[in-house]
């Protein structure tokens, strides 16, 4: 039979690309509602300062995202052009890595400074993408997975779960990397992107350094104009509703979901044959319950990291960062070492997501528009150690990044017969893409499972199949 009413629990990116792919395999009958309490595209925010929109978080897109590229060409979007600026990696006393004009005199400078460190996380990481693309060819077959550790697999065989459990700095270390390298410039890829140590595990390692080296992008007019994007294609029914919580019923031996969830008009509820969920279910992120399910759908165990983004209009104290004249400043990008009196991760100074041909950055002594990445808001103090002085301060706080030190054990994706999880895949590494291969994933498996195609899911051996296929 086909599949009548699906529901998909919040409308971030997550959301909207699980609703097109659930449409692109069940066809265009399938009817989609979309639950969604705050605002369509999730963290995927923007801020406005002077006018013109700013992305809040989530700003970039590695290269080799075909996913997102994907969206971005069938939506009829833009990618956003780059505008040049340089880095550097502050210690809280002095840069101990600095970014040049000169693209062959950085990579002397990082030789000099780590010798062949350098060119050891580059082999690293780029035999872990290799092998990630993988994905692109298994889901363009239809192939399917039934759990993150079989994705894994599929991949990059056990030493790819094995990067989910173990840390990004035991893994460089073991492939020779120095730990001075891991300190000065791991640490400060890893602060700026996850707000978190080298101790976060080795794929989502992997994934935000593939991000700090290779070419980036981002949507023109901000990222979340693919989440809204995808609705409007997929012709989605959103509801604005927070979902409290699922509970099972069954009808002629098959199971049906009943959605309740809160709105302004009051509490209600809707049945469906198929539920996709993606947003957090941990406890300390939504109070969710699952009802008349056998046996119980457990607690998911793990953390959030809390994390403050402040967008800040203002005067760079140049100072602070061992330049007194602030017309000499060269850097548009600042990372941090992990050192216990620096008080923010990272800092950079942000474009509009709306960039013209004439575009052109601010000179450093100029007030300009900073995004400051932290654990915890920043006082007065703090804004005046950064700034010399400012317009005006936009704060945001997120619980946005697993603690990725807190628990060993990746969260499911089959919840039930039709009842899929895909915000698990966070825990695997965080970015747009990871998202939207998760999205990917959950529509091709719950088509798979429909239509019982067993031999679409949990295969061995994809990559010989995949060959022998073509």
């Amino acid at each position: 039979p086909g599949l009548s009413p699906a529901a998909v629990v919040g409308a971030g990116l997550g959301g909207s690309a699980a609703a097109y792919f659930l449409q692109q395999h069940f066809g265009p009958q399938v009817q989609l509602d979309v639950y969604e309490a705050a605002g369509v595209g999730g963290r995927l925010a923007t801020v406005t300062v002077n006018k013109q929109q700013y992305e809040s978080r989530g700003a970039s897109i590695h290269a080799l995202s075909l996913h997102m590229q994907d969206f971005v060409k069938i939506l009829g979007l833009k990618q956003r052009r780059e505008v040049a600026g340089k880095s550097a990696i502050f210690s809280g006393e002095h840069f101990v890595l600095e970014e040049t004009d000169w693209y062959l005199l950085n990579l002397f400078r990082l030789w000099w400074h780590y010798g062949i460190s350098f060119l050891r996380l580059q082999m690293w990481v780029e035999e872990v993408m290799e092998k990630f693309m993988r994905i692109y060819k298994y889901q363009a077959h239809g192939y399917a997975f039934s759990s993150l550790e079989e994705l894994l697999r599929s991949l990059g065989g056990d030493a790819f779960v094995n990067m989910t459990q173990r840390s990004v700095a035991e893994s460089l270390l073991e492939v020779g990397v120095t730990q001075r390298f891991v300190d000065d410039v791991i640490a400060a890829v890893l602060r700026s992107s996850y707000g978190q140590s080298v101790l976060v595990p080795a794929f989502a390692g992997a994934m935000s350094l593939a991000g700090a080296q290779g070419s980036t992008w981002a949507v023109e007019g901000g990222n979340k104009l693919v989440c809204s994007g995808l609705l409007k294609l997929t012709k989605a029914n959103v509801i604005p509703a927070r979902v409290t919580g699922i509970s099972l019923h069954s009808s002629e031996g098959r199971a049906l979901y009943q959605v309740h969830y809160e709105s302004s008009e009051g509490q209600g509820s809707a049945f469906y044959d198929m539920v996709v969920v993606t947003t957090p279910l941990h406890p300390s992120r939504s109070n969710f319950t699952f009802e008349n399910f056998d046996p119980p759908i457990a607690d998911f165990p793990g953390a959030f990291q809390p994390s403050v983004t402040s967008v800040v209009h203002g005067y760079l104290n140049s100072s602070f960062f061992g330049f007194p004249d602030p017309k000499l400043f060269p850097f548009t990008s600042i990372l941090t070492t992990d050192t216990p009196d620096l008080f923010f991760h990272a800092m950079d100074n942000i474009c509009p997501v709306n960039i013209s041909a004439a575009f052109q950055r601010k000179q450093p002594q100029e007030a300009a528009v900073w995004r400051v990445l932290s654990q915890q808001p920043l006082d007065k103090h703090q804004l005046k150690t950064l700034f010399r002085s400012y317009y005006s301060v936009q704060v945001t706080e997120w619980q946005t990044y697993p603690r990725y030190d807190a628990t060993k054990s990746l969260p499911p994706v089959v919840l039930h017969e039709n009842l899929f999880y895909l915000s698990g895949v966070e825990w695997v590494a965080s970015s747009m893409e990871m998202v939207a291969v998760a999205a990917k994933n959950v529509a091709l498996l719950a088509y798979n499972r429909w239509h019982q195609d067993l031999e679409k899911i949990d295969q061995k051996d994809l990559m010989h199949k995949v060959k022998t296929e073509l």
